[in-house]
């Protein structure tokens, strides 16, 4: 049986970056795209970072039971979800794959899959660079979007707090002080469970 390796972080921690060299290192990985309701960023292409939907799509993936898990954020802006959605792009029989996330959907894709098929990858970073990275993202938008910004920035010290991924078995962090050391850390610890 395969394995979902989930590499998370809190936002601007560099996971973006990280999966697509990831990807890049580890070619037999497929990709999960989440669903998003939220409004397509400068740089984006629907179906490569996200499926850009609406609430109605999703709901209708919930009452046909294929809505794996779902997030909905009350951001400045507005509700914005995310989610995962059973609509066959996973399949544990054939591959191994490489997700990105928060740790609400890490737990809730665990549940789904069974713990042992789902690999936590904790990306952490300081909090000064995050927030200095976040500001750099925000200002390249048409429509910078900075109280959405710090919203999420305060909301991610809540959503990773140590008694958090202490119940859900994350242990080990990859600090991403270091880019290319840490997506060989990672690199590695994905080699050695692929391997076994």
């Amino acid at each position: 049986m395969g394995k979902i390796f989930y590499l998370m972080g809190k936002s601007a921690s560099g996971k973006d970056t990280l999966y697509k060299l990831l990807l890049e290192r580890c070619p037999a990985l497929r990709t999960i795209v989440l669903y998003t309701t939220r409004p397509i960023r400068e740089g984006e292409t629907d179906g490569i970072e996200y499926r850009f939907t609406t609430e109605e799509v999703l709901e209708s993936f919930a009452r046909t039971g294929r809505l794996i898990e779902m997030r909905t954020y009350q951001t400045v802006c507005g509700p914005w979800s995310y989610a995962t959605v059973d609509d066959g792009q996973i399949d544990l029989n054939v591959s191994d794959y490489l997700a990105i996330g928060t740790l609400e959907s890490y737990e809730k894709l665990r549940r789904y899959f069974g713990k042992t098929f789902v690999e936590p990858l904790y990306v952490t970073v300081d909090d000064g660079v995050r927030l200095e990275r976040a500001l750099s993202r925000e200002r390249q938008q048409k429509e910078p979007k900075y109280a959405e910004l710090c919203r999420r920035f305060l909301a991610d010290e809540a959503d990773f707090a140590v008694e958090n991924l202490a119940r859900l078995g994350v242990h080990r962090e990859y600090r991403n002080d270091n880019l290319q050391r840490c997506a060989a850390e990672i690199v590695e610890t994905i080699a050695g469970i692929t391997s076994n």
